[in-house]
């Protein structure tokens, strides 16, 4: 259960109020998109390559640690240490605060994130990422939620002596039950350089589908979920870019037979990037098996990984 908790928060949920269907589109975003946006399930396969074995063990109702070891042909292998701590303070049926979330590998890299709810209302989360003994990156997110709308501010990477950063602003405000409209601002400073990008997006939210729209000067990216029935779900996404001049659609579904405990996805997108994973649950032991598969025909590449989880 707690880890659950912990994916839940990590991830975010804006809008409660405007949504049956919320969960991460990506397990992380960038500063400069929407997360209300990020509205549906993983229905695209993730990308693998060699071998990964991930062991997880629950200590405590709050507590877990796990153990990734990958083997690759491509790059390094690697092992990373995680652990996941799930607070007492409890703010709903599947909240509970504060959350904090961390892995460091082989080399000493370290990846972190600190989830709390400060109130009914208010909402903050702090994440860093290290490699080896440099600071890379860090981001600072609050987030207020009304009962109808949903404001934040995310400060990345500020720098005083230097005098660079990232500030982030977005607002997002129920129209309808079913539809909502936001506005964002991202602001951008670094020595000789700084800039700042608007963007506008909507959301509507229908009985089994959700489709979203945002248009900004980086460029435009829409998408589409929709729930077929309680074993098949379908999700298309297109993208545009105006620095790189590029567009791309990508088209992706996810297949679930619970009575076989398979987990199917597969993904095309325009670039002939054709991938797909299959999940197979060793019931009743606590074992999972992943075989997956990439294909680019532009660049005649392939590429495949197979996965053990434990726990």
């Amino acid at each position: 259960t707690h880890n659950r908790l912990a994916r839940s928060a990590v991830c975010g949920e804006p809008l409660l109020f405007n949504g049956s269907v919320s969960s991460c589109r990506r397990p992380t975003r960038n500063l400069n998109q929407f997360p209300f946006l990020s509205v549906f399930p993983e229905v695209f396969p993730m990308q693998m390559e060699g071998v990964r074995l991930i062991v997880n063990k629950g200590l405590s109702n709050h507590f877990q640690v796990n153990h990734t070891v990958m083997l690759s042909t491509l790059g390094d292998s690697s092992y990373r240490f995680g652990a996941t701590y799930v607070g007492t303070k409890q703010m709903g049926p599947a909240e509970s605060f504060p959350v904090m979330v961390g892995d460091m590998d082989n080399s000493g890299s370290l990846n972190a994130q600190v989830i709390h709810q400060i109130s009914n209302r208010v909402r903050s989360k702090l994440a860093f990422q290290t490699q080896q003994q440099k600071f890379v990156n860090w981001q600072g997110d609050c987030e207020v939620r009304g009962e109808d709308f949903t404001a934040a501010v995310t400060l990345g990477n500020p720098d005083v002596l230097v005098g660079s950063g990232i500030i982030v602003a977005h607002y997002i405000q129920s129209i309808t039950p079913s539809l909502a409209l936001g506005g964002e601002l991202v602001y951008h400073r670094r020595p000789g350089e700084e800039g700042t990008v608007m963007s506008l997006a909507g959301r509507y939210t229908g009985s089994n589908f959700i489709a979203t729209l945002t248009l900004g000067g980086a460029g435009a990216h829409a998408s589409y979920y929709h729930k077929a029935n309680d074993t098949l779900q379908l999700g298309v996404e297109f993208e545009a870019s105006t620095r790189m001049q590029e567009t791309s659609v990508s088209f992706g579904y996810q297949l679930d037979v619970p009575k076989a405990n398979l987990l199917f996805k597969g993904s095309i997108d325009s670039n002939w990037v054709v991938g797909a994973t299959l999940e197979k649950k060793l019931l009743p032991l606590p074992l999972s098996l992943v075989l997956g598969s990439f294909l680019n025909h532009k660049k005649n590449k392939f590429q495949c990984g197979f996965g053990i989880t434990i726990g």
